[in-house]
C-alpha cells in the first residue's frame, strides 16, 4: 500500500510519525508534499526511505491513499491541482473537520473519507473519528479501519456530530492539559512544592485516571463516588468545583461550535462562491 500526504504540519507529521512508529507503514510506502518543500525534505531525513516531493500532484500519482492535512481555505487550490490526476479507485482522506464529505465528492472523482485524528494517536491510543463517503465499499472501510487501529481505536461517527466529538477527542487533550496545568500552578503557588515534582505526580494521576475510566470500567460519576467520602476533603473540594465551573464547559462547546459554523461558511464560499448548509 502506498500512501501520499499533502501537508505535513502538526497533524500531518504526527500521523506519519505514528504510522511509522507503530509499524503500520514503512517510510518507503509514504510520499509527502508540503507548501514549504524544505519541511518535507527534513521529514525525509528523519524517516529514511520516505519520499519528499515538491508538487502536490506528485504525492497523488501512484498512491492508494492520499491524506489531505491542510487548512480549510487551502482546499480549493489543492483540489484544482489534483482533480485531473485522481482515479476513481484512489481514496482521499481529509482530516479537516469543516470540509464536508459531500463537498469533496462533488469536487473529486475518487472515493472520500474524513478522519479526525487526536494527539493521543502519537502514543497509539485514543480514538480516530472516521466518516466514510458513499463511494467507499466495505473492503475500503476495513482497510482504513485496519490502518487506524494500529495507532488508535477507530470510531465511526455521523458527520453531523463531527464538532462535538472532535471537541472531546481532539480538543479534549488540550482542555484537560490546561486544567492540569492550572492545578499544578496552584499547587506550586499555594504550597511551594517543586514544579517538577508536582508535574510528575499530576501526570501519573491523570494517566491512572484514564486507565480507571477505560480498562478499569469506571464512569466519571463512579470514580468520584469512590474517592469522595461524604463530608471529607475531596467531597468539599468537589462541591467548590461544581459551583465555580458551573456552565464553563457549556460555554466552551458554544465557542467551538460558533467557530466551526464560521469555518463551514468560509469553506463553502471558497469552494462554491456561496453559502452551503452542512452538518
Amino acid at each position: 500500500m502506498n500512501v501520499g500526504f499533502i501537508g505535513i504540519g502538526s497533524m500531518g507529521s504526527l500521523l506519519i510519525d505514528s504510522f511509522i512508529g507503530s509499524g503500520a507503514l514503512e517510510p518507503s510506502q509514504i510520499t509527502a508534499s508540503n507548501r514549504t518543500f524544505a519541511k518535507a525534505e527534513k521529514l525525509a531525513v528523519r524517516h529514511l526511505g520516505l519520499r519528499a516531493v515538491p508538487l502536490n500532484r506528485d504525492a497523488v500519482i501512484g498512491q492508494d491513499l492520499i491524506f489531505l492535512c491542510i487548512k480549510p481555505l487551502e482546499y480549493k487550490r489543492v483540489i484544482e491541482e489534483i482533480r485531473g490526476i485522481l482515479s476513481e479507485d484512489q481514496i482521499v482522506i481529509s482530516i479537516t473537520s469543516p470540509v464536508l464529505i459531500e463537498q469533496l465528492e462533488n469536487s473529486l472523482p475518487c472515493k472520500i473519507a474524513k478522519v479526525i485524528p487526536s494527539i493521543t494517536n502519537y502514543v497509539c491510543c485514543g480514538a480516530t473519528l472516521c466518516m466514510y463517503g458513499d463511494r467507499l465499499n466495505e473492503a475500503d472501510k476495513a482497510r482504513l479501519n485496519n490502518l487506524f487501529s494500529m495507532i488508535s481505536a477507530p470510531l465511526a461517527i455521523d458527520e453531523k456530530h463531527t464538532r462535538i466529538v472532535s471537541d472531546i477527542s481532539s480538543c479534549g487533550p488540550a482542555f484537560m492539559a490546561f486544567v492540569l496545568q492550572s492545578f499544578i500552578n496552584a499547587a506550586v503557588e499555594e504550597t511551594g512544592i517543586p514544579r517538577e515534582e508536582a508535574e510528575i505526580v499530576a501526570s501519573a494521576m491523570l494517566y491512572g485516571t484514564g486507565q480507571l475510566l477505560t480498562e478499569g470500567g469506571m464512569s466519571p460519576e463512579t470514580l468520584q463516588a469512590r474517592v469522595a467520602v461524604p463530608g471529607g476533603i475531596t467531597a468539599q473540594a468537589l462541591a467548590l468545583l461544581s459551583r465555580e465551573l458551573d456552565g464553563v464547559f457549556n460555554a466552551v462547546i458554544r465557542t467551538t461550535h460558533a467557530k466551526y459554523e464560521e469555518d463551514l461558511e468560509r469553506v463553502a464560499l471558497s469552494l462554491y462562491g456561496k453559502e452551503v448548509n452542512g452538518p
